[in-house]
Order: structure tokens, then sequence, then C-alpha cells
């Protein structure tokens, strides 16, 4: 067995031996610490997230046992929560559901595209989060891909790849939502999460997890999916608007993490969720929609730009107290990697950066965990993340998908964040 392979499975180990099962199969954030039960079913880092875990073994290897059983646990967890859930988002709510039972090839997707029919109201989705009255006024919605109307579009094109019921009526009741929160550009067109007049707010973050750049892939994915070129059109403005609060100097493209910059904020991310990594795949979503060029370069010099950007960022090496203290796929080693693996682009990169996680990996009992940094704190170093987003659970996701690659195996899992971007 290959190294990768080998710490993915101590990995695997390690997250297995911290299920719990006094409420149903779930994990905690951390080793003996708890999970707010909204969000235990998730696949931020819920019991949820393991099933993408699961689908990395399968093309590695058939499931064990207790794999099955996980399985069978997960998907009975999700399921029983479909009718009473008013969370919709992509990684916590009925988008997550969607994700995972399709992922395991399990029944219930119907009900969950069902239940997001029923909870919209003209203007989107109601969400508890945005109850904070120093920031967000009374009826805010959240628009982007992460936790608001661009999540359910792109939930619904899944579901319509995966034959489910009621996906082509979500997705015209999410993209309705979308395009009426369109705000005109000097260049292009613009989508905040919140609209600037539900917020205080005199920012907004662009890329892909909260920004434009997400909403603008999930307007060319549903205009592909459901032959609706205002979609497409709407997925151009919305690019080049990005394009237009970008830079090139260096031959890459990075866009702030918020713009305006803010003090007390780091004016560059790399990661999934604010940096290159995640906004590179607005550009194979458009190319998938059939749109060649941006702003008069063509979109697959655009995705090697935010992958150059990547390269010669200096990450992963900790340069200093903040940049690059987290290994985990949200924003950090794992996800960039497997991000370049799902590219085909940088492999000898992106194993690089597999080495650097294998290094990194903590031995604690039978298997191996890892811990970040956030350089504020008092105690800097940080518990052990368990779920897929955060913890040792998504790492060994990558690690299972570098060890294929190093074999030869180019293949990926197709997820519901990524598949209109994979080579093999």
């Amino acid at each position: 067995m290959g190294t990768y392979w080998g710490t993915a499975e101590l990995a695997w180990r390690w997250v297995m031996d911290q299920v719990r099962y006094d409420d149903g199969w779930w994990i905690p954030e951390y080793p003996g610490g708890d999970l707010d039960l909204r969000l235990r079913d998730g696949m931020y880092a819920g019991i949820g997230g393991l099933a993408h875990v699961l689908a990395e073994i399968r093309l590695s290897r058939e499931w064990t046992a207790r794999e099955a059983e996980l399985a069978d646990a997960i998907t009975a967890r999700v399921q029983a929560s479909i009718g009473t859930t008013s969370d919709v988002t992509f990684f916590n709510g009925l988008g997550s559901t969607v994700s995972v039972l399709t992922t395991l090839g399990a029944p219930g997707a119907d009900a969950a595209v069902a239940r997001l029919l029923e909870l919209s109201t003209p203007d989107g989705w109601p969400q508890d989060f945005l109850d904070n009255a120093e920031k967000y006024l009374p009826g805010a919605r959240a628009h982007d891909l992460a936790v608001g109307s661009a999540g359910v579009l792109l939930t619904a094109v899944w579901a319509r790849r995966h034959g489910v019921e009621g996906a082509e009526e979500l997705a015209r009741v999410a993209a309705d939502v979308l395009l009426a929160e369109r705000e005109e550009a000097e260049i292009g067109a613009n989508w905040r999460w919140v609209p600037q007049r539900f917020t205080t707010n005199d920012w907004h973050s662009p890329n892909f997890s909260h920004g434009v750049a997400g909403i603008a892939a999930a307007f060319a994915l549903a205009g592909a999916e459901f032959a609706r070129p205002d979609l497409v059109q709407a997925a151009v403005d919305g690019a080049e608007h990005l394009v237009s609060l970008g830079g090139t100097s260096d031959g890459g493209f990075l866009v702030k993490t918020r713009c305006p910059g803010i003090e007390d904020v780091r004016p560059f991310s790399y990661g999934w969720c604010h940096g290159p990594t995640g906004t590179s795949l607005l550009w194979p979503a458009l190319r998938h929609a059939g749109v060649s060029e941006v702003a008069g370069v063509d979109v697959a010099d655009w995705h090697r730009r935010c992958l150059h950007s990547i390269r010669v960022s200096g990450l992963p090496e900790r340069k200093y107290p903040g940049f690059w203290d987290n290994d985990g796929r949200c924003c950090g080693t794992a996800g960039v990697g497997d991000v370049l693996l799902d590219s085909g682009q940088h492999t000898d990169f992106a194993l690089h950066l597999a080495d650097v996680v294998v290094e990194r990996a903590v031995p604690d009992g039978a298997g191996v965990c890892w811990r970040f940094i956030e350089h504020r704190n008092d105690e800097p170093l940080l518990p052990p993340g368990i779920g897929w987003m955060q913890g040792a659970a998504g790492i060994a996701g990558f690690l299972f998908h570098a060890g294929r690659v190093e074999q030869g195996d180019l293949r990926s899992v197709p997820r519901m964040d990524t598949w209109w971007s994979l080579v093999a």
C-alpha cells in the first residue's frame, strides 16, 4: 500500500473511532466535543460528509461490512430529517441531503427537492442565521452558493442529472429569485450573498463560496442543463464583473477576499472558499455552458490563471502567522490539492501537497489526525477536526484520491460542487 493510501486508511480509522451512537450515528466537531443538533446530518462537519469519503473509498477498494453499515446509518439519519428541516443550505441543509443521498445511491432526494419547493418564497428561502439586527434587516435573504439561493440552484442541477422528480421546477424557482437580485455594475453584473438593501455591510465577498463567482457558476450550469440561454448570459455578466474586480499582474488571477478591502482582513486567500481554488471552478462551468471567452480572454486561460496563482502563492509553506495554517478542504491544503487533481493540471504540485499533508499527520491512538492553527488565539493549536470540510475525513478523501492518481488511475469522484470540472 502506498504512503497516501496508508495515511488515508489511518485517518479514516481515526474518524471511524470518533463516531458516536447515542442519538443515531453522528460525529462531534472534534474528539470529546459536541456538534449542534442542526449540523449533525450535514456534510460540512456532520455525519453526512462521511458519504463523500465512502465514495472515494469505493473507487479505491471494496467497502468493509462496517463501512456498509455506516452508509446505511447515514442514509437513515438524513432521510428521517427531510420533513422537518427548514435549513436549505448546500452544506448543512436540504442541499446537503440531496448530495449525500445521491452519492450513496439511496432514495429520498425527491422528498428533499419537494421540501425545498415547499419552503420557497418569492424572494428566496428564509434563513435563521440572518437574525443579527446590527447587520441584517428583517426579511434578509442569502443568495450565494454555500448558504443561499445559488446553492439551491446547483442542487436542482445535480438533482436533474440524477433523475430526481421536481428538479426542473426547483431550478425555475431558484433562478427567478437570483435573476431578480441582479445588481448592475460598471462592467457586467454583480450578485451579493445578501442584497445591499438587507444589510448594513458595505462590502461583499466575490469569490466562490459566498460571491458572484459561485453564483455565476450555478447560472452557467443551470443554463446548460435546462436550455436557458438567459441564465448563461447572467453567468457571463457575473464573470465579466468578477474579472473587473481581479488582478492579473503576475500572470495569474486573484480577486480580493472582500471588496472593498477591509483593514483587518488579509486581502487574498487561496482556498476553496475565498480564493482562486474555488473560483477556478467558474471557468469550466462556463465552458460546459458553451461560453468560450469572457472579457476577450478564453475561459481556459482564466482557469489556467487561477491555478497559476495557487502554484506561485507560497502554499503550503506557513510563511507567516495566518498564512496557510489549515490543511482541510474548505480553506486548506486538501481542498487545493483535490481541485488540482480534478483538473488534471499541476498534478506534480498536487502530489507535493499530499506529501506535505502526510508529513503533518499527527499520530493519535490507532490512527492519525491533523491540527490546524489559529494564530490569534491564546492557544493557537486547535483540536483535531473530524468532518469533511475541516477535518480528517476530508483530508483522508484527498489522500485516497492522490493514491489513485499516483498509480495512474485518474478517476475523480463527481460531487455536486465539482462534477463539471473533472478530467476523468
